[in-house]
C-alpha cells in the first residue's frame, strides 16, 4: 500500500515544481518524514538524488532553449560544491544515523523550511520585476554580479544547507539570484537555479549513498511518480494562479518548519 503512496507523493511533488518551480526538497523530504515515518537522514539522501535526477531532465530542456547563462551556474558552483563535499566529510567522520547528527539535520531542516517558506511568500507578493527579455550584450553585463566573491559566498551557504536537509536550492536558490542578478530575466534566474541544483545534489547525493542514506527502491517509486508529475505540470504552468499557489505553500512549509524546530 505504502509503494502507491510513494508515487503519489512523487507525483505531487513533480507536479507542483513544474507548476511553480519550488524545489521538490522543500515539499519531498518533510513529506517523507511526517507522513511516512522515514528517518531525517535517509529522506534526505534520498531526496537529493530525486532531486539530482529530475531537475537534470528539466536543465536539459533549458540548455536547448539556451536559457541558461552558466558563468552563473558556475560561478555558485564554486562555492556550493566545496562545501558540500566538506559537510559530507563531517558526516561521514561522525556518522549520519548518530541521535546527535539526527537532531541537528531535523533542526536545521526546520530552519531552511521556515526560511523557504518567507523566500516563497516574498516572491509571492513582490511578484515578478525582474525583465522578461534582454539583449545578448544586456544579458552579459547582468550577469555579472557586484563582487565575484558574493555569489560564490551564497553557493556556500546553499550547498552547505542543500547537503544536510536537501533544502534550499529551490526558493531560497531563486531568491538569492534575484538579489545578485536584479537585471537578469526571470526565465534566466529560474534556469541558473534549476542547473546548478544538478551538480550540487548530485555530489551530495552520492556522498550520502556513500554512507548508506539512500533507498534506492524508495527513490524509484518516488521518480515512477514524478516525472510524469513535472511533464503535467509543466503544460499547465500558465493556468495555474502562481501567487496563490506559492502562498499556501509557503504557509505549510512555514508549519512543517516550526513542527521540526520546535518539537
Amino acid at each position: 500500500m505504502h509503494e502507491f503512496g510513494f508515487i503519489f507523493a512523487g507525483f505531487f511533488v513533480g507536479l507542483v515544481v513544474g507548476l511553480t518551480g519550488v524545489g521538490g526538497g522543500s515539499l519531498m523530504t518533510p513529506i517523507l518524514i511526517f507522513f511516512f515515518g522515514i528517518k531525517p537522514y535517509l529522506a534526505v539522501g534520498t531526496d537529493l538524488l530525486f532531486a539530482a535526477f529530475t531537475k537534470g531532465a528539466g536543465t536539459l530542456s533549458l540548455a536547448q532553449q539556451r536559457l541558461v547563462p552558466w558563468r552563473v551556474v558556475f560561478t555558485l558552483c564554486a562555492g556550493s560544491l566545496p562545501a558540500s563535499a566538506i559537510t559530507l566529510w563531517v558526516l561521514h567522520e561522525v556518522g549520519p544515523a548518530e541521535p546527535a547528527v539526527q537532531q541537528v539535520m531535523k533542526s536545521t531542516l526546520g530552519i531552511a523550511l521556515l526560511l523557504t517558506a518567507m523566500a516563497m511568500l516574498y516572491k509571492a507578493i513582490r511578484g515578478k520585476k525582474a525583465p522578461k527579455s534582454l539583449a545578448q550584450e544586456a544579458i552579459e553585463n547582468a550577469t555579472r554580479p557586484r563582487h565575484w566573491a558574493l555569489p560564490v559566498f551564497f553557493g556556500a551557504v546553499i550547498g552547505t544547507l542543500v547537503t544536510l536537509t536537501s533544502v534550499g536550492a529551490g526558493a531560497i536558490g531563486v531568491t538569492v539570484l534575484m538579489i545578485l542578478y536584479p537585471q537578469l530575466p526571470l526565465s534566466r534566474i529560474v534556469a541558473s537555479d534549476i542547473a546548478y541544483a544538478v551538480p550540487l545534489t548530485l555530489v551530495a547525493g552520492l556522498g550520502h549513498a556513500s554512507m548508506g542514506s539512500v533507498d534506492w527502491s524508495l527513490l524509484s517509486l518516488l521518480l515512477a511518480g514524478s516525472l510524469p508529475g513535472i511533464w503535467i505540470g509543466s503544460r499547465l504552468v500558465h493556468k495555474a494562479p502562481e501567487r496563490f499557489i506559492r502562498s499556501v505553500l509557503s504557509v505549510l512549509l512555514a508549519w512543517a518548519g516550526s513542527k521540526l524546530v520546535f518539537a
